[in-house]
């Protein structure tokens, strides 16, 4: 049965819906911030009850993004995919009922004319593939995957030299769809449509990018892993684990809050938990998100 964690924005004439994969994830803030604990978490009211929970935890989600904008369909990003093998437990060997989400939402599958990635970490490619006998194969086989080329060059590099990044989900998620013929690689001044464009906000991966969309006087902006969750837009600069490039990462975030507070655009959080998406607001000398 397909879950019921979907939810839909209209941005002028562009639909937008939420894919969940895993949804409220709680974890200890020290997984994002190393810096941080608890109290940290706890000293934001904001953040409770979507956001964190009244011990001090972060509340995180793992989704993707599925819009429609002057006859293109386009995943943003692909979650971690079923039958992995993954470098943490959760991740493994998943079974999730994300396609048949898609087409619950409105997006069946087959209608993708587009696969677009903020990068290339293995929670944002999974469903560029789905495994069928022992082989795992595009599952957007009309569509274009459409990667950075800077992203795509770095992982490269990474698997060359034997990096320090686990590997596993360039065989699986990205491999089969190169063979396929089915990759572009893109720059980060890439237009999907003349409503959904690119901003290139690196530090997490050095090709990172997010998503903006603007129609009909209105606008919203997928944010990638450039923050995971809201607890960011009050302390941007504090810097990240996740981050390969932590310094760059942190100035990234400060420049996006600095562009976006007290702005109409939405801000949709590619790992906000439910609701997802609001607006950055002024919050006594720092900031906040107000949720819809």
């Amino acid at each position: 049965m397909a879950a019921q964690h979907n939810r839909l924005w209209k941005i002028g004439d562009v639909e937008i819906a939420r894919i969940v994969e895993l949804n409220g994830w709680e974890d200890d803030i020290t997984m994002l911030l190393p810096d941080a604990d608890p109290a940290f978490v706890q000293s934001f009211d904001w953040l409770r009850p979507h956001f964190a929970t009244p011990e001090g935890k972060m509340i995180i989600s793992f989704q993707a993004f599925v819009l429609r904008s002057k006859g293109r369909t386009a995943m943003i990003d692909t979650c971690i995919g079923s039958d992995r093998q993954r470098e943490f437990d959760i991740f493994t060997n998943m079974a999730s009922t994300f396609l048949e989400d898609m087409t619950a939402a409105g997006f069946p599958p087959e209608s993708v004319t587009d696969v677009l990635c903020t990068h290339l970490h293995f929670d944002h490619v999974g469903w560029n593939t789905r495994k069928v006998g022992d082989r795992f194969v595009p599952t957007f086989p009309k569509a274009r995957y459409l990667f950075g080329r800077r992203e795509f060059e770095h992982w490269q590099h990474l698997r060359a030299t034997n990096g320090y990044h686990h590997m596993d989900h360039l065989i699986d998620a990205i491999d089969p769809v190169i063979e396929a013929g089915l990759a572009e690689l893109i720059e980060p001044d890439f237009q999907l449509t003349d409503e959904v464009s690119l901003i290139p906000t690196p530090g997490h991966t050095p090709g990172h990018v997010s998503v903006l969309i603007q129609s009909q006087g209105q606008s919203a902006v997928i944010t990638g892993d450039l923050m995971h969750n809201p607890i960011q837009i009050a302390a941007p600069t504090r810097e990240v684990r996740f981050d390969m490039d932590k310094s760059r990462g942190a100035q990234t975030r400060a420049e996006f809050v600095q562009r976006f507070g007290d702005a109409p655009t939405l801000v949709i959080g590619s790992h906000f938990a439910e609701p997802t998406a609001g607006h950055i607001v002024r919050d006594g000398q720092s900031w906040k998100l107000k949720t819809e």
